[in-house]
């Protein structure tokens, strides 16, 4: 028997390289493009609700954790996108693609456990050295 992989629907943030994008795409997911449905700059909050109004899940790069909760509007308390579903990529723009590569696998089965659960979302950390699940 062979398990049918999820099909992820991604919106990737502006300074995502498009190698990230198409390694969704090499796995069959869906990729939406900052660049392609938003113009320049827009606001963080205009990103995510852009994420959750395409039922996509946010691709964005960011080193620093205080900073991208409060870019994002995720913290302790706050339900503002309590549904987001992020994979954060905490490396660098030219690690990013090939860190995904070997971490896809352990996306994909994150989205299937987050699915399952009703109060859950994806939330995934793929570092240069690990990988980390926001259960």
């Amino acid at each position: 028997m062979t398990l049918r992989r999820p099909q992820l629907r991604t919106f990737l943030d502006a300074g995502v390289p498009d190698s990230v994008g198409d390694i969704f795409r090499n796995h069959g997911h869906a990729v939406i493009l900052h660049r392609e449905a938003l113009p320049e700059k827009s606001t963080d909050a205009v990103v995510c609700a852009t994420a959750l109004a395409n039922d996509a899940i946010l691709v964005a790069i960011d080193g620093d954790m205080k900073t991208f909760a409060k870019r994002f509007g995720i913290s302790q308390g706050s339900t503002r996108f309590a549904r987001l579903n992020i994979v954060r990529l905490c490396c660098n723009e030219v690690m990013s693609a090939k860190r995904l590569e070997q971490a896809m696998s352990f996306v994909e089965h994150e989205w299937v456990i987050s699915e399952k659960k009703k109060a859950s979302r994806l939330w995934v950390e793929i570092g240069p050295h690990s990988l980390k699940s926001n259960r």
